[in-house]
């Protein structure tokens, strides 16, 4: 394990090694729980079937293998679900007499201070800056301690959880909260309405956004790392933990696909009391898992970053930012509450009372400048991604209010929908290279606009489109991969590509009649997965090495998306 924060996502690494560049052997190495076989040679991983549970097996060159499970507990116990700070590691000798160890070296205050660890009979204590946590386990603590090599005759099991003492018989109890988890997820697995193609790939892409929501508060992070460079000494390394209302809307758009309400309903509630708080009707562009606004961002100077390529950087200065497209974004993702029966609390006239606050801003702002979705630090545009975004706002507002009965409130905000297209369309089309442009200044492009179609702003068959989806092609298109954008930005002129603008092109170039180009480039892009099944950020074209935050929430969002749009359908299937 190289990375895991407590006591939220958002919080202190208490393994931070990913972000480290010491060799592995060092003595100096910490930020890592290592169980280790002696003398290994090859290393398989898996997933148990339809769960986040990580099998992890240990082969040596004479037939000795070990496999380690690891998983969060998480499963409904008393009423009530059970989801501890807390890591589980149950490691199983299952050929030969293997040989392991087990280094424990956490870390706290962002690699900043020493960790006191004490070992008592049947636990290991460490005192964190933030919390202290105990390791249970039936594994010789002795041998961990000094970081000896011992056979491994029997299971072994760890429970690293709060400082408390662990009340049942551990061997038994971990057993039945790794049985417990696994039928958890395979019955929330049970549930999604997944498409007939790529089901492995939507259910792993479904399962690990679900991972990325903060169950307490119903926030759901962008990614779970910090600081992983978008390419190689780019400086481009910013922290993902937090609440992007942009991402989060994705997310929840791509679950809402697939019948996942539950991560719909719990975001609902976070996004409601971010409203409520709003001053004016004015949203940041992300908060806290738990909802607070300011998220200083600052260097960790102990940590070198990822393979030495820092800075790591904790907090994110965005949060500052004006960005206009979370209008529009808060809106799509609250307007299922009026319409979708299914749900088990419905929006009512209060919640539309509160949602016309935020379309309200998205009137008076959609032609004024802004950051813009890809958050430039030093320049602003009258972007056309953020004008068409609060659009949508006023536009899925006249939806709200119809589903309500409240006709005179649905005109109101269809008219200003109406003029609001007709000036975006006026202001960002340019007729010399039959594209709109990214902005209402100059002639720019940007991977966002792809969005018009499902955002409804543009039909298929519109010109308009058409000529855009050329013009992005011939300008960012590198080969099967789609850049953001190619002008220079504050950190010069960008080198990788961004996963979810590639999932963009797919689905455009399928509602443009190529379809058989569409599924051969989605094909291509669930080959660059890793072994887990996932994906990061970005891409190197030339490459094709992964870079970014990783897991990214808009890669996984762009597979489901796909797959949904692509498949055939269950009944050429069966």
């Amino acid at each position: 394990m190289v990375w895991a924060c407590v006591p939220r996502v958002d919080g202190d690494p208490v393994f931070s090694a990913l972000l480290d560049d010491k060799p592995w052997d060092s003595p100096e190495a910490r930020g890592f729980w290592a169980i280790e076989l002696e003398g290994c040679i090859q290393v398989e991983q898996r997933y148990v079937r339809n769960t986040p549970i990580l099998v992890t097996r240990q082969s040596d060159a004479q037939g000795n293998a070990v496999e380690t499970y690891d998983f969060c507990p998480r499963y409904r116990h008393q009423g009530r679900m059970y989801r501890p700070v807390a890591f589980a590691r149950v490691v199983r000798p299952v050929a030969g007499s293997p040989r392991i160890r087990v280094r424990l070296r956490p870390t706290t205050s962002w690699h900043s201070e020493a960790v006191p660890i004490s070992y008592g009979s049947n636990h290991i204590r460490v005192v964190l800056s933030y919390m202290a946590m105990r390791i249970s386990t039936n594994a010789p603590i002795g041998l961990i301690s000094q970081e000896s090599w011992f056979r491994l005759e029997h299971d072994m099991h760890f429970f690293m959880g709060p400082d408390e003492s662990f009340s049942d018989a551990l061997r038994p109890a971990l057993e039945r909260m790794l049985d417990d988890t696994v039928h958890e997820w395979q019955v929330w697995v049970r549930g999604l309405a997944i498409p007939a193609e790529w089901q492995e790939a939507v259910i792993r892409s479904a399962i690990t956004l679900k991972l990325c929501q903060h169950e307490e508060t119903g926030a759901i992070v962008a990614a779970l790392t910090t600081s992983i460079p978008e390419h190689a000494d780019s400086g481009r390394n910013w922290d993902y933990r937090y609440c992007w209302i942009r991402d989060a809307y994705y997310t929840v758009e791509a679950l809402n696909r697939l019948g996942a309400l539950d991560v719909l309903e719990s975001y609902l509630v976070y996004l409601r009391n971010i409203v409520d708080n709003a001053r004016g009707g004015h949203i940041q562009p992300l908060y806290d898992v738990r909802g607070n606004a300011t998220l200083t961002e600052w260097e960790a100077a102990n940590l070198p970053g990822y393979r030495g390529m820092g800075p790591v950087r904790v907090g994110n200065a965005a949060y500052a930012q004006i960005q206009h497209d979370a209008y529009g974004q808060i809106v799509l993702s609250s307007v299922q509450g009026f319409i979708d029966q299914r749900l088990l609390r419905m929006a009512g006239h209060s919640d539309f009372e509160s949602l016309e606050a935020v379309g309200e801003r998205a009137w008076q702002v959609y032609d004024q400048p802004d950051a813009g979705l890809w958050e430039l630090r030093t320049r602003s545009h009258v972007h056309s991604y953020s004008a068409v975004m609060c659009w949508a706002a006023c536009d899925r507002l006249a939806h709200a209010a119809d589903a309500l009965g409240l006709p005179l409130r649905a005109v109101h905000w269809r008219t200003r929908a109406e003029a609001m297209k007709e000036r975006i369309l006026e202001a960002a089309w340019r007729p010399e290279s039959k594209a709109i442009s990214a902005n209402f200044e100059d002639d720019a492009r940007d991977a966002s606009l792809l969005q018009l179609l499902d955002l409804r702003f543009l039909k298929a068959d519109d010109p308009h489109f058409l000529g855009t989806l050329a013009a992005l092609e011939a300008d960012l298109r590198r080969g099967n991969n789609m850049l953001r954008y190619s002008a220079p930005d504050d950190f010069g002129e960008p080198v990788t590509a961004f996963n979810v603008c590639t999932f963009w092109l797919i689905e455009a170039l399928h509602h443009a009649g190529r379809v058989e180009e569409a599924r051969e480039l989605f094909e291509e892009m669930l080959s660059r997965r890793t072994a887990a099944g996932l994906l990061s950020e970005d891409i190197d074209p030339a490459t094709g090495e992964l870079w970014g935050n990783y897991p990214q929430t808009y890669s996984l969002v762009g597979i489901i998306n796909c797959a949904v749009l692509l498949s055939k359908p269950w009944s050429v299937m069966r």
